[in-house]
C-alpha cells in the first residue's frame, strides 16, 4: 500500500518505506532466484548498495533474532517485530528544517558542519532525522539498540548480525568527522543523547565483515564460506561502478543532473557533499545535484526546435563554441546549486538581457551555461582542472 514504495504523509514533507517491505522484497528475490535454478553454492562474495539518507531502528533484543532466524521461514516473518520504528525515514524526507537549524548552530555554523562532516544541514541527512525521532518520540529511541543506514541494514541481513556503517554512506549523515573517519562527539550530541553506542564503529567500505548467516546456508544453499563484504550508499557504489580514479568526473544527466568525481584534497562548500571515497580510504569524492537537468533541456527543446532532438543538435552545431559572449542560466524550479530560480541571461558585455535569445543563441547558452555550473561548482569543491584539460 505504497506509491512507488513510499509513503507521502499528509504534511507532505514527511516521507517513508515500510521496512517490512524491504525485507519482503529480498525474501521474493531470493526464492524467484533459488526456483529458477541459480547455484548459491558458486558465490564466493557479496556486497551491495542502498539508498542513501535512508535509516532503520532495530529494537532491543533484536540481535538475537536476527542471529537465530529460524531457515524454516522467509526473514520478514522472523524479523515482523525488530523494528522500534517501522516506517523507515528516507531521501525523500524534508521534515527536518528545525534539527538542521540546531545541528548547524551547536557546531558553530553551517560552513564549519561541512568542514566537519562534509556537507551542511540537510533534511534528508541521517543525522538530523535522527533528531526529530529523539524529540518526538524519546522512547522510541530508548528502546532502539541499533541505528542502521539501509545499505548496512541490508549487509546486516546477510551477516546476521549488526553490519557496521561504511565510511562513504557513513559521510552522507551530517555526523562522521571524514578526515578521521569517526563519529563526531559534537554533532552526535547535537542529535541524541547515547548516539555513539547506536551507530557502532565506521568501518572502511572495502571491509570483509564475516560470512554469511547460517539462514542462507540452510535456506537457500549458499557456502558458509561465503564472505559479506561492508555495503555502501548509491552515490558511492556510482563511483566504484563506473570505475573513476584521480582526475576524472562523471556526470548523470537525468531529471536531476548528478556530478560526481574523484578527488584528493577537497575543500567542503556550503553547496556539494564530500564523501569519503569507496575505493580509497585516503581519498574523497564529491557530489553535486543540480535540480534543472533534463526537464529544462526539453523544455527549451520544445521552444526552440519544435519539440526535436535532432533540430536541437543541429542549432547546437550551428553556433560557436562560446556562443559569441551570450550566457544563460535557467531555472525553471528552485536549483539546488546554487539556490536560485528563474531565467537569467547576459551578452557579451555582461549585461542582463530579458528578452529570449535567438533560438540557436539560447539552446547553445543553455548547454554552455549548464556545464559552466558544473565546472565552476566542482572547482569551488577542490576539483582542479590541468593545463592539459585547458588545451583541450
Amino acid at each position: 500500500r505504497t506509491q512507488g514504495g513510499v509513503y507521502v504523509h499528509s504534511d507532505r514533507l514527511t516521507v517513508t518505506s515500510p521496512v517490512l517491505m524491504w525485507v519482503k522484497a529480498l525474501d521474493m528475490i531470493l526464492e524467484k532466484m533459488k526456483s529458477s535454478g541459480f547455484n548459491f553454492s558458486q558465490v564466493r562474495a557479496m556486497s551491495g548498495a542502498g539508498q542513501q539518507h535512508g535509516s532503520v531502528y532495530w529494537k532491543k533484543g533484536s540481535i538475537q533474532i536476527l542471529k537465530n532466524a529460524s531457515s524454516d521461514l522467509p526473514l520478514h516473518q522472523s524479523l515482523k517485530a525488530c523494528f522500534s520504528v517501522s516506517n523507515s525515514p528516507i531521501w525523500m524526507d524534508s521534515s527536518t528544517a528545525s534539527q538542521c537549524s540546531a545541528l548547524e548552530k551547536a557546531v558553530g555554523g553551517a560552513q564549519q558542519l561541512a568542514t566537519i562532516s562534509g556537507s551542511r544541514a540537510y533534511q534528508r541527512f541521517t543525522g538530523n532525522q535522527i533528531a526529530k525521532i529523539y524529540s518526538q518520540n524519546p522512547e522510541v529511541y530508548m528502546q532502539t539498540e541499533r541505528i542502521s543506514l539501509v545499505s548496512s541494514f541490508a549487509a546486516s541481513l546477510f551477516l546476521g548480525d549488526y553490519a557496521p556503517i561504511d565510511y562513504s554512506d557513513g559521510s552522507g549523515m551530517n555526523l562522521l568527522q571524514i578526515w578521521e573517519k569517526v563519529w563526531s562527539l559534537p554533532c552526535l550530541d547535537a542529535c541524541a543523547p547515547g548516539l555513539e553506542e547506536k551507530l557502532g564503529c565506521p568501518v572502511p567500505s572495502c571491509s570483509v565483515l564475516g560470512p554469511i548467516s547460517p539462514y542462507y546456508s540452510q535456506r537457500y544453499g549458499f557456502s558458509p564460506d561465503c564472505k559479506i563484504v561492508a555495503f555502501t550508499g548509491d552515490n558511492p557504489a556510482s563511483l566504484a561502478g563506473m570505475r573513476l580514479q584521480e582526475g576524472d568526473i562523471a556526470i548523470s544527466l537525468g531529471t536531476s543532473d548528478t556530478l560526481f568525481l574523484w578527488i584528493q584534497e577537497p575543500t567542503p562548500a556550503l553547496e556539494g557533499h564530500i564523501l569519503c571515497n569507496p575505493v580509497d580510504s585516503q581519498t574523497y569524492m564529491a557530489l553535486l545535484c543540480f535540480k534543472n537537468g533534463s526537464l529544462m533541456r526539453e523544455r527549451i527543446r520544445d521552444d526552440c526546435a519544435s519539440g526535436s532532438w535532432d533540430e536541437f543538435s543541429k542549432a547546437l552545431s550551428s553556433t560557436v563554441a562560446g556562443n559569441n559572449g551570450n550566457l544563460g542560466f535557467y531555472f525553471d524550479v528552485m536549483e539546488i546549486t546554487p539556490e536560485a530560480v528563474g531565467i537569467h541571461r547576459f551578452n557579451r558585455d555582461n549585461q542582463k538581457v530579458v528578452s529570449d535569445f535567438p533560438n540557436e543563441v539560447e539552446i547553445r547558452a543553455l548547454i554552455e551555461g549548464q556545464f559552466m555550473a558544473k565546472r565552476i561548482h566542482a572547482e569551488k569543491l577542490g576539483y582542479k582542472v590541468s593545463k592539459y584539460d585547458e588545451k583541450a
